[in-house]
């Protein structure tokens, strides 16, 4: 719902696009003004990201004459799956200390006496204090500010990095809570220390209290990262706006990644999914799964009609569950780094071990010594190992990498070391083919209905068993597959999301008081939009309501179609009524007359809408030729077999080229396989159309 325009300034200069993978740092810089854009393609560098990080934005000049900057980071994803985040002090109400270890009465393993489930907070370091707020908003007991303070004085004592306030009942009064960080603050040694109700003033205590715990494992590691990284800005003179890509797609300032760090659980990948999502629907392919195949994962989400899917709620791993708006991402094992063996039961396996980019596949020669998915692409013939991407690297070691499969795959199967290599990309594509499966057949969709978008630096790669293992109708490469993030991050709006629980009957609702809320919460939400610094076209305000019938307990999300104009929403009963019998009617095909209905939490999204990209200027220049974009050939593996393939130098592919598989696309930035039963076209965007022969 539009709410008319917001011209917000950036600095000047040029806006570049930064995605920090674990084997790259891909970007994407774009000059507004001018309506030009380049692309650049750095080692990360794990451990010290900001080294890649800024060796990639000087290869467009000098750091100080860019305008804006927005990073898509994987360190809170990373923190999160490897449990590397920062130790924890937990301030409870007295009786709810262990809300994190009961979660919904769920368990990893269905059977056995015991659980194995550790949360991020140690028990030892959850403290209850005596306060009672009740369900209506009632407090019954007021805190005691010492009692507060002596529970964050011997948290910090035992050594807690960051301080989580959880009370129950909070998201109905926050009076008690805001009182004790209040408290808090005047004794905790740092600025990690946050409450639930700034958070999370939902209800439902698990996931209040998981997303508030999780929020403070995180702030210390991103804290520390967006530091390390806005010295190392200051240091080169950039005076301009930096900042960070959320979960929901949309863009935040770093003050507020910095202070909300569990917002960027899946940063990185949804930038991906924006860009491709834009990429899609321009070239007429409003359904697509997108496959983000990098160095450690392949990345998987539905578009449909041209939308993202959001997720209210996500689980990280068991127990991590994050209750904040998430593009939804099926995340698996299986990158270009993922490492293949033989199992004890002489099962080959790929993956989710990585080799990352420290030491990196073998072929790299920096001293691993496991077969790599990448190593079997250059067995096969595939990654071409004199012109690798990245620019690090003069070539790929093939030999070590034929060694490589010959010692841990095609010796333990008795297999000859092309099959093995073979065998290696087979499983690995079995994996990309079981996560799309996932997020199409096993909700409904049919996947013949649905294009293929594969990016990252390895998922153009494997196009062909994309289409032909799931049955999709055809797959679209992006222009610049393995800097399709950045891109996303460069395009993607700013939005901030906020949610309040309200627990009100439909019937008899007093909608002039919905109506000042929802105008209250409209007008926080755009501020913080405003406050973002990036130049917008207009600021749209988006209402949603979690909605049930009386007697329920799992809610329905119901869009409401109004607007903010002059002060109000208009919004009143039968509007409501409306839309959540559409809202009901679509997912459950029926209704439930005569059964009243409540309205448990109002969802408020600001999204300030960035200028439209053209995305016509990514297509090829004229006067190319499929004739001069011809490279020779070289024998490649398909099917058991060599076969003689012409080799393209993808960029000087023309409009409305046609190639015939076997056929390999190369470019700076990611190589594209095109099977011997497969063809492929150049769109008016610049994008790789791939399809069955004879479609």
């Amino acid at each position: 719902m539009s709410n008319g325009i917001s011209k917000g300034a950036i600095s000047g200069g040029a806006i570049v696009g930064v995605d920090v993978g674990g084997t790259f740092t891909d970007l994407f810089h774009y000059d507004e003004a001018r309506g030009s854009f380049r692309t650049a393609k750095v080692p990360s560098n794990r451990g010290d990201e900001a080294v890649g990080f800024l060796a990639g934005l000087q290869s467009f000049g000098p750091v100080a004459d860019l305008g804006s900057i927005v990073h898509g980071t994987t360190v809170g994803t990373n923190a999160l799956l490897e449990r590397k985040g920062a130790k924890v002090g937990l301030i409870t109400t007295a009786g709810f200390r262990d809300v994190l270890e009961m979660r919904r009465r769920d368990r990893r393993h269905t059977w056995g006496l015991w659980g194995d489930f550790v949360p991020v907070v140690d028990r030892d370091m959850r403290l209850e204090v005596a306060e009672r707020t009740l369900a209506d908003g009632t407090i019954r007991s007021a805190i005691d500010p010492e009692e507060v303070r002596a529970c964050a004085r011997r948290l910090a004592d035992q050594g807690a990095e960051a301080l989580a306030i959880v009370f129950i009942n909070a998201y109905a009064n926050p009076a008690n809570e805001l009182a004790a960080l209040e408290a808090a603050r005047e004794v905790w040694p740092n600025a990690n220390i946050e409450c639930s109700s700034r958070i999370l003033p939902e209800i439902r205590e698990f996931e209040r209290t998981s997303t508030t715990a999780l929020n403070a494992y995180l702030q210390p590691v991103v804290g520390s990262y967006l530091a390390k990284l806005d010295n190392a800005l200051a240091g080169e003179g950039f005076g301009g706006r930096f900042h960070i890509v959320q979960s929901n797609g949309g863009v935040m300032s770093t003050d507020t990644a910095r202070r909300l760090p569990v917002r960027t659980a899946l940063s990185g990948p949804a930038a991906g999914v924006i860009a491709a999502a834009a990429i899609s629907k321009a070239a007429g392919f409003p359904n697509v799964i997108t496959g983000d195949l990098g160095g450690t994962s392949f990345d998987v989400s539905l578009v449909v009609e041209g939308q993202t899917m959001l997720a209210a709620q996500t689980t990280i791993d068991f127990g991590l569950v994050v209750r904040t708006p998430m593009i939804e991402i099926t995340t698996i094992g299986a990158g270009g780094g993922s490492i293949a063996g033989v199992d004890p039961g002489g099962m080959l396996q790929v993956g989710p071990e990585s080799a990352g980019s420290r030491p990196g596949p073998v072929c790299y020669g920096q001293g691993n010594t496991r077969p790599t998915l990448t190593d079997a692409n250059v067995l096969l013939g595939r990654i071409n190992a004199e012109r690798p991407i990245g620019g690090k690297l003069a070539r790929l070691d093939v030999d070590a990498a034929r060694t490589a499969i010959a010692t841990h795959v095609a010796e333990p199967l008795g297999l000859d070391v092309m099959a093995a290599a073979e065998a290696v990309v087979r499983i690995a594509n079995s994996k990309m083919a079981g996560a799309i499966r996932l997020v199409s057949i096993e909700r409904g969709h049919d996947p013949a209905k649905f294009a293929a978008v594969p990016f990252g630096g390895g998922g153009a790669l494997h196009v062909g068993a994309l289409i032909k293992e799931v049955g999709l109708k055809a797959a679209l490469v992006p222009r610049f597959p393995g800097v399709t993030s950045a891109l996303g991050c460069v395009i993607a709006d700013i939005r901030h999301d906020q949610v309040q629980t309200v627990n009100l009957p439909l019937a008899g609702i007093d909608a002039r008081s919905l109506d000042r809320r929802m105008v209250e919460e409209a007008t926080a939400a755009r501020a913080v939009v405003e406050s973002a610094g990036l130049s917008v076209e207009r600021i749209d305000l988006v209402f949603e309501l979690d909605m049930h019938y009386i007697g329920q307990t799992h809610t329905v999300a119901v869009p409401l179609p109004v607007s903010v104009e002059n002060g109000s929403t208009g919004i009143d009963e039968s509007t409501i009524r409306a839309a959540f019998e559409r809202a009901y009617q679509t997912s459950f095909s029926r209704l439930l007359p005569g059964v009243g209905a409540k309205i448990v939490n109002l969802r408020t999204a600001a999204i300030g809408r960035r200028p439209h990209f053209d995305l016509s200027a990514l297509a090829p220049a004229a006067g190319t030729t499929v004739e001069s974009a011809y490279a020779g050939s070289r024998p490649v593996w398909f099917d058991g077999a060599w076969h003689e393939t012409a080799v393209y130098n993808r960029l000087e592919l023309p409009v409305g080229a046609v190639v015939q598989g076997p056929a390999i696309l190369e470019q700076p930035d990611a190589t594209t396989v095109i099977d011997p039963d497969l063809s492929a076209r150049v769109d008016g965007f610049g994008n790789v159309i791939v399809e069955r022969s004879g479609r």
